[in-house]
């Protein structure tokens, strides 16, 4: 879809339109935006409330993002991921609107 997009000059109006040959290289400025991205990565990297490894949630965003690690951190000072004390393990807590209902 994001191909026929491209062709057709047209834009997806969903987080997708921040994805530069499917992959996100930068977060969007405004926090509106910010913020839409973060809960699309959110779902689609972390099943709700289930312990992740740091190292697998690191590979899961990498095939996604430039920088996972800041990825990461963003999603944890949002508060839609939650990590044990040390790190090790991480989880989603919150509901988004990208969750099948």
């Amino acid at each position: 879809m994001a191909d026929d997009d491209a062709r057709t000059g047209a834009r997806p109006g969903g987080p997708e339109r921040f994805l530069v040959r499917g992959r996100l290289e930068n977060l969007p400025r405004r926090r509106a935006d910010r913020d839409l991205v973060l809960r699309w990565v959110a779902q689609g990297t972390l099943p709700l409330e289930e312990p992740v490894p740091e190292r697998d949630l690191t590979e899961r965003l990498g095939e996604l993002a430039r920088d996972p690690v800041g990825l990461r951190r963003e999603l944890v000072d949002a508060g839609l991921v939650t990590r044990t004390r040390d790190g090790a393990e991480y989880w989603r807590t919150r509901v988004t609107e990208f969750d099948p209902l």
